[in-house]
């Protein structure tokens, strides 16, 4: 495996090289890391043109406001423990045109972040197919590491999940029920009695649970309402504290019974009126407080004063 392909490939065998439990496990104070979502690259041009389901023959846009993203990261005081990207990396499905010129040029613009950040994966509908299957999961992982892992990050547990087998895993029950099994048993053993607890548990994952409310309708942006309500039972059972999530193209979310669900609009196309963006997410032993930044406000301005002061507490 070349060197540089190191920096796209560090979650393997369900855990993330560097952030694992036997080195992370301790609370060190509060810490920021920054949370992106779909920087898709191909459907600018293709919301434009009114093709989603074809189109995407052009990205230089997209890849230029990811190479915008990692400038403002890498400029962060103090800096990001690391930069999650959740979901929808590229537009063009699995074995469409296109799509091997998206990865790679993703992965080019990606390599400008600070070594001493690393770029964790959630994988999105685009990336897998709407509907995936063993070899489109295969492709995906053999590209930017597993599809669901843990890591942890000063004393914080965090579960990075597969939604694409929530949505739709009528091609692929067993790796459906892999992924549950393993969350179970992830979930169990950070509400242990018996465990080292976490300071927090958060969440990744590509489609968010709802967009505005536990109880809304189906609805293509969100999980359908019965695999919803058993998630957030489960999650807040173990004692989740949030949800971070993309897909909506949008800024939405909600807290509910204590469980923050964000739901985070995109490095590439916008379908609302929000501008390309990133969040900043700020840890303390206390509380997970976020905010979504344009790109433009973070390169020139940075966080702001009181995320700051949080992480000098």
């Amino acid at each position: 495996m070349a060197e540089s392909e190191d920096i796209f490939l560090r979650a393997k065998h369900r855990t993330f090289t560097g952030l694992s439990e036997d080195a992370e496990r301790d609370w060190r104070g509060p810490f920021c890391f920054i949370q992106a979502a779909d920087p898709q690259l191909g459907l600018m041009k293709a919301w434009r043109d009114g093709d989603c389901d074809g189109g995407g023959e052009e990205w230089a846009e997209e890849v230029e406001l990811t190479k915008q993203a990692v400038e403002a990261i890498n400029q962060l005081r103090p800096r990001p423990k690391f930069m999650v990207l959740c979901g929808d990396l590229v537009h063009a499905m699995p074995d469409t045109p296109f799509r091997e010129g998206q990865e790679r040029d993703l992965k080019a613009a990606l390599k400008g972040t600070d070594p001493s950040i690393p770029l964790v994966f959630v994988s999105g509908n685009h990336d897998l197919g709407n509907t995936p299957t063993p070899r489109t999961v295969e492709q995906y992982c053999s590209a930017w590491g597993d599809d669901y892992f843990s890591f942890w990050v000063g004393g914080v547990l965090c579960l990075v999940l597969n939604s694409q087998l929530f949505f739709d895993a009528s091609a692929c029950p067993q790796l459906k029920e892999a992924q549950e099994t393993w969350l179970e048993e992830q979930l169990s053993r950070a509400s242990s009695s018996t465990e080292p607890k976490p300071k927090h548990i958060l969440v990744f994952q590509h489609i968010p649970l709802y967009l505005k409310s536990p109880d809304e309708e189906d609805d293509y942006f969100n999980l359908q309402r019965g695999v919803r309500q058993n998630l957030l039972d489960r999650f807040k059972k173990a004692g989740v504290k949030a949800v971070f999530s993309g897909h909506y193209h949008r800024n939405a979310g909600g807290c509910h019974g204590g469980l923050d669900m964000v739901v985070s609009s995109a490095i590439g196309c916008q379908l609302g009126e929000d501008t390309h963006g990133v969040r900043v997410v700020a840890v303390t032993a206390d509380e997970v407080v976020h905010r979504y930044y344009s790109l433009e406000h973070l390169r020139v301005g940075g966080m702001d004063e009181d995320l700051r002061k949080l992480l000098q507490a």
